[in-house]
């Protein structure tokens, strides 16, 4: 049973998550590189005390909300002083790279239960001052387990259901990368290709909803989205390929009149 929850990372996702932990009344230990987004965390009510290498060991369940590329590190440092069964997740936007590292992981600490997490939930802007408990009402969550327990996947199932979620989808690494490419990815790409047109810097006056639901998610952090996208690039490139061909076929039935 989940009662104590750490979380490395309190930006967007990772404070969200922890002001849901919080309202319904779980202990969060919270952690971030950064001391200012610590002091606006805990002024958000984000989590309940400093997560450290000392009171990592109370946690039932230790989540990093960071880049990819980022996970193993972040996760090292707490390792040795998790205790026996706890669960190790994330909500890193790729799989088969966190994936990777969780294996790896395991052989140093195979008493430990290591899963997969993906809230598909999410804003146009990032940073704890954009959080909302409300962030995730109604969201699926995606979970990949690298740990085979059916036991835990249960609890875990249980445990998001629980907070607000919608719906608890099970998937591999590759088939979540493979949607994800689909799903996200593909979208913010195409958004922030369509602005680039010369029309974006006249548009007032001629816009409505269609212009703002394609546009929304034009705005994207360079530094996460370029790593997500090279780390996910074979299946991005092919959804994007797909999609180029089917806009040549519109382009192609316009010329011919």
């Amino acid at each position: 049973m989940i009662k104590r929850v750490g979380i490395v990372g309190l930006g967007l996702m990772g404070a969200s998550f922890g002001r849901v932990l919080v309202k319904n009344g779980y202990e969060v230990y919270g952690a971030d590189k950064s001391d200012a987004v610590m002091q606006k965390a805990l002024l958000a009510g984000a989590y309940t005390e400093p997560l450290t290498e000392s009171n990592a060991a109370k946690l039932d369940l230790l989540v990093v909300a960071i880049f990819p590329r980022a996970f193993e590190a972040a996760v090292e440092k707490y390792l040795p002083h998790l205790k026996k069964g706890a669960v190790v997740s994330d909500f890193c936007g790729n799989k088969r790279v966190v994936a990777a590292a969780m294996q790896r992981l395991q052989k140093k600490r195979d008493d430990l239960v290591f899963i997969g997490g993906h809230p598909m939930a999410g804003r146009e802007y990032s940073g704890v001052e954009h959080s909302s408990v409300r962030l995730f009402d109604g969201a699926s969550m995606i979970l990949v387990p690298v740990t085979e327990d059916l036991f835990v996947l249960s609890e875990l199932k249980k445990f998001y259901l629980s907070l607000g979620f919608g719906e608890v989808v099970v998937t591999t690494p590759e088939g979540h990368d493979k949607m994800i490419s689909y799903t996200s990815q593909l979208c913010h790409v195409v958004s922030n290709a369509f602005i680039k047109s010369e029309s974006a810097k006249t548009h007032g006056g001629y816009s409505a909803g269609s212009y703002r639901d394609l546009t929304r998610v034009a705005r994207l952090n360079p530094d996460m989205w370029a790593e997500l996208m090279t780390d996910n690039r074979d299946c991005l490139k092919s959804e994007l390929d797909r999609l180029i061909k089917s806009l040549q076929e519109y382009s192609d039935a316009l010329g011919a009149g």
